[in-house]
Protein backbone atom coordinates (compact mmCIF):
# COMPACT_ATOMS: atom_id res chain seq x y z
CA UNK A 1 0.00 0.00 0.00
CA UNK A 2 0.94 3.24 -0.56
CA UNK A 3 2.56 5.92 2.32
CA UNK A 4 -0.85 7.51 4.30
CA UNK A 5 -1.00 11.40 3.03
CA UNK A 6 0.30 13.49 5.07
CA UNK A 7 -1.63 15.60 7.55
CA UNK A 8 -2.38 19.21 7.40
CA UNK A 9 0.66 21.81 7.21
CA UNK A 10 -0.55 24.55 9.16
CA UNK A 11 0.17 27.84 7.48
CA UNK A 12 2.53 30.48 9.66
CA UNK A 13 0.43 33.38 11.16
CA UNK A 14 0.11 36.26 9.36
CA UNK A 15 3.43 38.55 9.93
CA UNK A 16 2.34 42.54 9.56
CA UNK A 17 5.02 45.12 9.49
CA UNK A 18 5.13 47.01 12.31
CA UNK A 19 3.05 50.31 11.46
CA UNK A 20 2.22 49.41 7.84
CA UNK A 21 -0.63 51.78 6.77
CA UNK A 22 -0.79 49.66 3.37
CA UNK A 23 -1.28 46.28 5.40
CA UNK A 24 -5.10 45.18 4.93
CA UNK A 25 -5.77 42.89 7.76
CA UNK A 26 -9.39 42.52 6.86
CA UNK A 27 -8.17 41.35 3.41
CA UNK A 28 -5.52 39.09 4.95
CA UNK A 29 -7.05 36.78 6.92
CA UNK A 30 -10.10 36.16 4.25
CA UNK A 31 -7.67 35.16 2.13
CA UNK A 32 -6.14 33.10 4.87
CA UNK A 33 -9.28 31.47 5.17
CA UNK A 34 -9.67 30.38 1.23
CA UNK A 35 -5.71 29.41 1.65
CA UNK A 36 -6.26 27.56 4.59
CA UNK A 37 -8.45 24.86 2.46
CA UNK A 38 -5.93 21.89 1.01
CA UNK A 39 -5.86 19.10 -1.69
CA UNK A 40 -8.57 16.41 -0.52
CA UNK A 41 -10.62 18.77 2.38
CA UNK A 42 -13.99 18.31 0.92
CA UNK A 43 -15.57 20.72 3.86
CA UNK A 44 -14.51 22.87 6.93
CA UNK A 45 -16.08 24.28 9.80
CA UNK A 46 -15.76 27.37 11.65
CA UNK A 47 -13.79 25.83 14.40
CA UNK A 48 -11.33 23.63 11.82
CA UNK A 49 -11.07 27.29 9.63
CA UNK A 50 -9.85 29.29 13.08
CA UNK A 51 -7.48 25.90 14.07
CA UNK A 52 -5.84 26.48 11.07
CA UNK A 53 -5.75 30.19 10.03
CA UNK A 54 -5.50 31.17 14.23
CA UNK A 55 -8.24 32.95 14.52
CA UNK A 56 -10.51 33.62 16.71
CA UNK A 57 -14.01 31.31 15.99
CA UNK A 58 -16.11 34.72 15.92
CA UNK A 59 -13.85 36.35 13.45
CA UNK A 60 -13.65 33.58 11.30
CA UNK A 61 -17.87 33.48 11.07
CA UNK A 62 -17.41 36.98 9.89
CA UNK A 63 -15.06 36.02 7.18
CA UNK A 64 -16.79 32.85 6.30
CA UNK A 65 -20.41 34.66 6.05
CA UNK A 66 -18.73 37.28 3.67
CA UNK A 67 -16.87 34.83 1.49
CA UNK A 68 -20.13 32.74 0.94
CA UNK A 69 -21.96 35.94 -0.10
CA UNK A 70 -19.20 36.65 -2.64
CA UNK A 71 -18.97 33.61 -3.81
CA UNK A 72 -15.66 32.53 -2.93
CA UNK A 73 -16.98 29.71 -0.52
CA UNK A 74 -20.47 28.00 -0.58
CA UNK A 75 -22.40 26.89 2.80
CA UNK A 76 -23.31 23.13 2.73
CA UNK A 77 -26.24 23.91 5.39
CA UNK A 78 -26.82 19.98 6.24
CA UNK A 79 -23.90 19.75 8.17
CA UNK A 80 -23.26 23.57 8.84
CA UNK A 81 -19.47 23.51 6.59
CA UNK A 82 -17.73 25.25 3.75
CA UNK A 83 -16.90 24.08 0.54
CA UNK A 84 -14.51 26.31 -1.93
CA UNK A 85 -16.97 28.21 -4.54
CA UNK A 86 -16.66 28.63 -8.19
CA UNK A 87 -15.00 31.91 -7.58
CA UNK A 88 -11.74 30.78 -6.35
CA UNK A 89 -11.49 28.98 -10.05
CA UNK A 90 -10.16 31.77 -11.17
CA UNK A 91 -7.68 32.72 -8.80
CA UNK A 92 -6.05 29.75 -9.36
CA UNK A 93 -6.38 29.26 -13.06
CA UNK A 94 -5.02 32.70 -14.13
CA UNK A 95 -2.08 31.87 -11.90
CA UNK A 96 -1.30 28.16 -13.61
CA UNK A 97 -2.36 29.84 -17.25
CA UNK A 98 0.60 31.99 -16.79
CA UNK A 99 3.00 28.84 -15.81
CA UNK A 100 3.99 28.29 -19.45
CA UNK A 101 6.93 26.53 -17.96
CA UNK A 102 4.50 23.43 -16.40
CA UNK A 103 3.72 22.34 -20.37
CA UNK A 104 7.42 22.52 -20.95
CA UNK A 105 8.39 20.40 -18.15
CA UNK A 106 5.65 17.71 -18.16
CA UNK A 107 6.78 15.35 -20.50
CA UNK A 108 10.18 15.61 -19.28
CA UNK A 109 9.10 15.00 -15.62
CA UNK A 110 6.79 11.93 -16.55
CA UNK A 111 10.06 10.61 -18.44
CA UNK A 112 11.82 11.04 -15.25
CA UNK A 113 8.69 9.32 -13.08
CA UNK A 114 8.72 6.20 -15.28
CA UNK A 115 11.97 5.91 -15.39
CA UNK A 116 12.37 5.82 -11.58
CA UNK A 117 9.10 4.32 -10.44
CA UNK A 118 8.49 7.31 -8.52
CA UNK A 119 6.55 10.54 -8.31
CA UNK A 120 8.03 13.46 -9.62
CA UNK A 121 6.55 17.59 -8.55
CA UNK A 122 7.43 20.75 -9.54
CA UNK A 123 6.70 23.23 -6.75
CA UNK A 124 7.16 26.64 -5.54
CA UNK A 125 7.04 28.05 -1.57
CA UNK A 126 3.91 29.67 -0.25
CA UNK A 127 5.41 30.61 3.48
CA UNK A 128 6.54 28.35 4.96
CA UNK A 129 5.21 25.42 2.71
CA UNK A 130 6.11 24.23 -0.96
CA UNK A 131 2.70 23.92 -2.66
CA UNK A 132 2.60 21.38 -5.74
CA UNK A 133 2.24 23.21 -9.33
CA UNK A 134 2.65 20.13 -11.62
CA UNK A 135 2.61 16.53 -10.66
CA UNK A 136 3.77 13.05 -12.65
CA UNK A 137 4.03 9.93 -11.04
CA UNK A 138 5.08 6.55 -12.57
CA UNK A 139 2.53 3.67 -13.22
CA UNK A 140 4.31 1.63 -10.42
CA UNK A 141 1.99 0.27 -7.77
CA UNK A 142 4.00 2.01 -4.85
CA UNK A 143 4.17 5.90 -5.02
CA UNK A 144 3.10 8.86 -3.28
CA UNK A 145 -0.46 10.26 -3.45
CA UNK A 146 0.10 13.87 -3.60
CA UNK A 147 -1.45 16.13 -6.38
CA UNK A 148 -1.15 19.59 -7.70
CA UNK A 149 -2.22 21.87 -4.89
CA UNK A 150 -0.99 19.66 -2.11
CA UNK A 151 1.52 21.06 0.53
CA UNK A 152 4.68 19.67 2.17
CA UNK A 153 7.56 21.22 4.64
CA UNK A 154 10.08 24.00 3.27
CA UNK A 155 11.87 22.81 6.21
CA UNK A 156 12.22 19.01 6.08
CA UNK A 157 11.80 18.30 2.61
CA UNK A 158 14.03 17.32 -0.53
CA UNK A 159 11.79 20.34 -2.26
CA UNK A 160 12.13 22.93 0.08
CA UNK A 161 15.72 22.46 0.91
CA UNK A 162 16.06 22.81 -3.16
CA UNK A 163 14.27 26.24 -2.91
CA UNK A 164 16.37 27.52 -0.02
CA UNK A 165 19.36 26.00 -1.73
CA UNK A 166 18.42 28.46 -4.76
CA UNK A 167 17.38 31.87 -3.58
CA UNK A 168 19.62 34.95 -2.85
CA UNK A 169 21.27 34.27 0.67
CA UNK A 170 18.98 37.14 2.17
CA UNK A 171 15.95 35.72 1.01
CA UNK A 172 16.99 32.35 2.39
CA UNK A 173 18.45 34.06 5.65
CA UNK A 174 14.73 35.50 6.26
CA UNK A 175 12.70 32.45 5.68
CA UNK A 176 14.84 30.42 8.23
CA UNK A 177 13.87 33.18 10.51
CA UNK A 178 10.62 32.39 10.15
CA UNK A 179 11.21 28.78 10.36
CA UNK A 180 12.91 28.87 13.85
CA UNK A 181 10.40 31.44 15.77
CA UNK A 182 7.93 28.88 14.81
CA UNK A 183 9.13 26.48 16.87
CA UNK A 184 12.45 26.98 18.72
CA UNK A 185 12.50 23.44 20.03
CA UNK A 186 12.36 21.73 17.08
CA UNK A 187 14.95 24.19 15.56
CA UNK A 188 18.70 22.81 16.13
CA UNK A 189 17.52 19.59 14.15
CA UNK A 190 15.78 21.23 11.87
CA UNK A 191 18.69 23.11 11.16
CA UNK A 192 21.13 20.42 11.35
CA UNK A 193 19.42 19.22 8.24
CA UNK A 194 18.58 22.37 6.11
CA UNK A 195 22.88 23.08 6.63
CA UNK A 196 22.85 19.20 5.53
CA UNK A 197 20.97 19.94 2.21
CA UNK A 198 22.74 22.66 1.69
CA UNK A 199 26.12 21.48 1.42
CA UNK A 200 24.92 18.73 -0.33
CA UNK A 201 23.10 21.30 -3.04
CA UNK A 202 26.80 22.77 -3.21
CA UNK A 203 28.37 19.09 -3.91
CA UNK A 204 25.82 17.16 -5.74
CA UNK A 205 23.42 20.11 -7.47
CA UNK A 206 21.12 18.91 -5.35
CA UNK A 207 19.01 18.67 -2.23
CA UNK A 208 18.37 15.62 -0.22
CA UNK A 209 15.86 14.28 2.19
CA UNK A 210 16.27 10.64 3.34
CA UNK A 211 13.69 10.06 5.96
CA UNK A 212 13.33 13.85 6.93
CA UNK A 213 9.85 14.98 5.73
CA UNK A 214 8.18 11.43 6.10
CA UNK A 215 9.92 8.37 7.52
CA UNK A 216 10.70 5.68 5.07
CA UNK A 217 10.28 8.45 2.23
CA UNK A 218 13.32 10.11 0.19
CA UNK A 219 13.56 12.31 -2.21
CA UNK A 220 15.68 14.44 -4.16
CA UNK A 221 15.21 18.07 -5.94
CA UNK A 222 16.97 20.55 -7.53
CA UNK A 223 15.99 24.32 -8.11
CA UNK A 224 15.77 26.47 -11.35
CA UNK A 225 14.63 30.09 -12.60
CA UNK A 226 11.28 29.94 -14.69
CA UNK A 227 11.45 33.21 -15.97
CA UNK A 228 8.65 35.71 -16.71
CA UNK A 229 8.89 37.22 -13.54
CA UNK A 230 7.58 34.01 -11.68
CA UNK A 231 9.65 33.37 -8.70
CA UNK A 232 11.89 30.07 -8.39
CA UNK A 233 10.66 26.80 -8.78
CA UNK A 234 11.47 23.53 -7.92
CA UNK A 235 11.20 20.31 -9.04
CA UNK A 236 11.36 17.08 -7.13
CA UNK A 237 11.86 12.81 -7.51
CA UNK A 238 10.57 10.87 -4.34
CA UNK A 239 8.92 7.68 -3.14
CA UNK A 240 9.05 5.32 -0.62
CA UNK A 241 12.43 4.23 0.07
CA UNK A 242 12.25 0.59 -0.37
CA UNK A 243 11.07 1.56 -4.01
CA UNK A 244 13.57 4.51 -4.39
CA UNK A 245 16.40 3.92 -2.01
CA UNK A 246 19.19 6.64 -1.71
CA UNK A 247 21.48 4.98 -3.63
CA UNK A 248 19.34 5.18 -6.70
CA UNK A 249 18.50 8.39 -6.28
CA UNK A 250 21.48 9.97 -6.02
CA UNK A 251 23.43 7.41 -8.67
CA UNK A 252 20.55 6.79 -11.31
CA UNK A 253 18.19 9.63 -11.29
CA UNK A 254 20.22 12.75 -9.59
CA UNK A 255 22.15 13.43 -13.50
CA UNK A 256 18.87 12.61 -15.15
CA UNK A 257 17.06 15.39 -12.42
CA UNK A 258 19.56 17.63 -12.96
CA UNK A 259 19.09 17.24 -16.95
CA UNK A 260 15.73 17.80 -17.14
CA UNK A 261 15.83 20.54 -14.92
CA UNK A 262 18.63 22.30 -17.90
CA UNK A 263 16.37 21.16 -20.32
CA UNK A 264 13.41 23.50 -19.15
CA UNK A 265 15.61 26.40 -18.39
CA UNK A 266 16.86 26.47 -21.76
CA UNK A 267 13.33 26.28 -22.62
CA UNK A 268 11.69 28.70 -20.80
CA UNK A 269 14.20 31.35 -21.80
CA UNK A 270 14.31 30.43 -25.32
Amino acid sequence: MPPPRPAHTPRAPLARPPQDRHFVTALARGLEVLACFRAGDKLLGNQEIAQRCRLPKSTVSRLTATLTRLGYLIHVEACGKYRLGTATLSLGSSMLVRLDVRQVARPLMQELADFAGAEVSMGTRDRLSMIYVENCRSAALHTLSLDVGSRISLATSAMGRAWLAAVPAKERSAVLAQIQGRDETAWPQVQLGIDQALQDYRGLSVATSFGDWQKNVNAIARGFQPGGGLPPMVINCGGPAFNVPQDFLLDAVRPRLIEIVARIETAVYR
